[in-house]
């Protein structure tokens, strides 16, 4: 059947034909974004208001944890995170500090993501948990005082504690032992934070100062446009596509407006490298351009974190644009991409339960020969419900399949 509006089954294949794009499109609300707001105003003790908050799987689950934690009751919160790593890694300490732990459940890779840097704080601070049979239990109190994390490992540790250490009846310090990575996204906490009457301060080095016995404020904030999924559309530009991208913030904290640079990049001749340790969420679409930029290699550095997102990051873009027809050499931490001036296609390609991998293939696919047949495409739900429908209106070309 052919994709029309609301017309979408649980789970389904597409096939995508090629077709180019054009028109005028509006990236759904920063997920991001959304996260940081919505625990910074449920922490709060009266009600703010959140506009342009939007609907993800991801977002849901940040919504209905926060819930969780804020009902009343003796027993440990039961938090199921869904699929979302932002929600889980931020939430065990706000756990801790509120209601003395809880029970993490998740589905997919989740629990499968490494949670060390926590746990080497539980240690030091005589804090419980046990991983046992798909979820996370901890149990204890978070005190005041220096708390040690490496900064290259994610950027959600230390927004986790940065969220929960305000709470605490005393000042801490949040001590970083390697360079912090993702900036972007610890500016974007920070900003959030501020918003919403909180203090946190950052050296800019390793140190973060965070005093305590703080209380979140009521506010009003309007949540700003996603640059993590603008950045297919721009992707769909490199390929030729006439896109007028609309409603997004040209100063944002959102260290994927990073895409606009490496766009122009791209753009260019000759051999380009693109480090990629602020930025991870945009390897598959960086990828996707670099695979159809003809006769030019691009190498994306430093990404070895994508190893340990919804699905093996690195493995998952060189399997489906290889199969698409591109040439993409794996590395245990980077990609070499030679490019072409078109893909062959012809082929039936996983998503691999990976929104950005799914998104990437259907983009790829605008400069393909033949048609791409997306497994599971079902998955951009985790981040962008309504991207199929604004491919479609776009002068996409999809047919659906159960």
């Amino acid at each position: 059947m052919n994709v029309t509006a609301g017309i979408m089954p649980a789970q389904f294949d597409l096939t995508v034909t090629p077709a180019p794009l054009r028109g005028t499109v509006t990236p759904p609300p920063s997920k991001s974004q959304s996260h940081r707001v919505l625990i910074a105003a449920a922490l709060g003790t009266e009600k703010s208001r959140v506009g342009n908050l939007g609907s993800s799987e991801d977002i849901d689950a940040t919504r209905r944890c926060m819930a969780a934690l804020k009902t009343p009751g003796e027993d440990l919160p039961e938090l199921d995170c869904g699929e979302s790593g932002s929600t889980l890694r931020f939430l065990i300490p706000v756990a801790l500090a509120l209601r003395g732990g809880g029970r993490f459940t998740g589905r997919g890779r989740l629990m499968e993501r490494p949670q060390e840097p926590y746990f080497a704080i539980f240690r030091e601070k005589g804090i419980a948990w046990e991983q046992k049979d798909g979820a996370l239990t901890v149990q204890g109190h978070l005190t005041p005082g220096d708390y040690t994390l490496p900064g290259d490992v994610s950027s959600q540790f230390v927004t986790g504690l940065l969220y929960a250490l305000p709470l605490l009846d005393g000042d801490s310090r949040i001590l970083l032992t390697t360079p912090l990575e993702s900036r972007g996204y610890i500016d974007m906490t920070l900003d959030a934070l501020e918003q919403f009457g909180v203090k946190a301060e950052y050296d800019g080095d390793c140190v973060f100062r965070v005093p305590g016995n703080q209380k979140y404020q009521a506010r009003g904030v309007i949540i700003e446009a996603d640059w993590s999924n603008a950045a297919f559309w721009y992707a769909a530009c490199f390929m030729g596509c006439e896109l007028d991208i609309q409603g997004l913030n040209a100063f944002s904290a959102q260290g994927d407006m990073r895409i606009v640079p490496y766009y122009m990049k791209l753009q260019g001749t000759g051999p380009v490298d693109l480090d990629v340790s602020q930025c991870p969420d945009l390897v598959p679409p960086l990828a996707a351009m670099a695979a159809l930029r003809a006769g030019e290699t691009t190498r994306i550095v430093n990404a070895a974190r994508l190893r340990i997102k919804e699905s093996d990051r690195l493995a998952a873009v060189t399997e489906v644009l290889n199969a698409m027809g591109a040439q993409v050499e794996e590395f245990e931490d980077h990609l070499v991409i030679h490019g072409k001036e078109r893909l062959a296609g012809g082929v039936t390609v996983s998503g691999h339960n990976d929104h950005r991998i799914a998104m990437m293939a259907a983009i790829a696919a605008i400069r393909c020969n033949g048609p791409v047949t997306i497994t599971g495409a079902e998955c951009v739900k985790k981040s962008y419900p309504g991207f199929w429908e604004d491919y479609r209106s776009l002068g996409g070309k999809l047919t659906c399949g159960t």
